[in-house]
Order: structure tokens, then sequence, then C-alpha cells
């Protein structure tokens, strides 16, 4: 039996949706937006991923949710839409961090690390830290960037990825004790097609979340 999953993903100014089926990326609808609109965009973007892969709601066997960091906005939006769409449908909810989802297409690649970094406003950034199997070394965070951010990882390679990548590259490189030449930048922004075989491997593990009690991660508190 194929198993179908809707994932969403709205932690960023990308509204993005997929379906994943057995893990493989069946059709995929997303929109960068710098003023976030995805209030209008994200139930119509379900409706053309489903028409592009020939499919209806009632055959999806569950919803994954980028759980963040990042946007409060779009957090809330990305959940509301996934909590009611597994109410309705009696499918179980799957969470995955924002951060991994950013940094999944380059495991298994040559560098030493991966670091996801998501803008927080300032020099603030969401951050952690992946080797390059995919396991996580350090907990998701915010950090404040400093003359000695990163500077463990000084003498590897190391990949920065994410949409606080250029800002995160600017500050190390005008405080040469921590910057490195082996450290890379790819402006990115977190796509849900990344996350298809993550919510799949979730699914086979039955790693749900509970759908009444579930919150994003903030990390911040909303004021």
């Amino acid at each position: 039996m194929s198993i179908h999953i809707l994932n969403l993903e709205c932690s960023t100014k990308n509204c993005s949706v997929s379906i994943g089926t057995n893990g493989d990326n069946n059709c995929l609808c997303e929109e960068l937006s710098p003023d976030f609109k995805h209030s209008e965009n994200l139930h119509t973007f379900i409706q053309w991923a489903l028409e592009g892969a020939e499919l209806e709601l009632n055959n999806m066997h569950a919803i994954a949710i980028g759980k963040g960091p990042g946007s409060y906005t779009g957090l809330r939006i990305g959940l509301a839409a996934a909590k009611g769409l597994c109410l309705g449908l009696d499918i179980p909810l799957i969470s995955i961090d924002s951060l991994e989802i950013l940094a999944y297409p380059y495991f298994q690649s040559d560098y030493d690390y991966i670091i996801p970094v998501m803008d927080a406003r300032r020099m603030e950034v969401y951050t952690t830290v992946f080797d390059k199997m995919g396991n996580k070394l350090e907990i998701t965070k915010p950090h404040i960037l400093q003359e000695d951010s990163f500077y463990a990882y000084k003498n590897k390679t190391v990949l920065f990825v994410g949409d606080a990548s250029e800002k995160t590259e600017q500050f190390l490189k005008e405080n040469s004790l921590a910057y490195s030449d082996s450290f890379s930048f790819i402006t990115s922004y977190s796509s849900a097609e990344n996350m298809n075989h993550l919510s799949y491997k979730k699914f086979n593990n039955k790693s749900f979340e509970d759908i009444a009690y579930f919150d994003p991660l903030y990390l911040k508190e909303w004021k």
C-alpha cells in the first residue's frame, strides 16, 4: 500500500506544500513571499498539490508540519491548517524541526558539519548543528552572533544554510578570529520538498504528536 503524507512548511517567507508518496516527492507547490501571504496561499497550494498528485484529501495517511522555529504568524497558520485537517480526516500529526528541513538536502555531503541558520532579527539567529550523516549534535536554540560564534568548528568544513546565511557570513568575516576559509554559505528557505523522507520515516516509526496539545517551537516568548 502506498503511504501519502501532506507536508506543510510555513516557518519562513516560503509558503510550501508537498505530497510525499512512500517518502518520495509526488508534488510540490510553493512560493517565496516577502510579505508573508501564507494565510492567502496555504489552502490554495494544498488544493493545487492534491490536483498535481491526482489525489484527494481522504487519500492522505498523515499531515506533517514544520514545527519551527521561525515566523510566529507563519507557524500559527501552518499548524492551524494541519490540526484542522488531522481532526477532520482522523489521521495523525507529524512534526519536523524546520532547521532539520533546511539542512536535510546536504546530509551525506562532503561537509563535516551542516549548520542551519534562520533569521531571528537583529544579530540573532535560530540554529543547531548536524554532522554529515544527519545526526543532530546541538539543541535547536536562539544564538546571538558574537566574535567567537562557531569557533569550535573553525578547522572543519562547514556549510551554513538558511535565510540568515548572508548575515552570518558578513558577521564572521568582520571577526577574523572566528572566520574560516573552510566555511561555506548558502541562502535558502525551508521547503516542504525536504520533508517527504523525514515525515515518511516518522510515520513508519509511529512518531506522532498529540493534536490537542501540540504547539510550535517558538523559542521566544510572543509579545
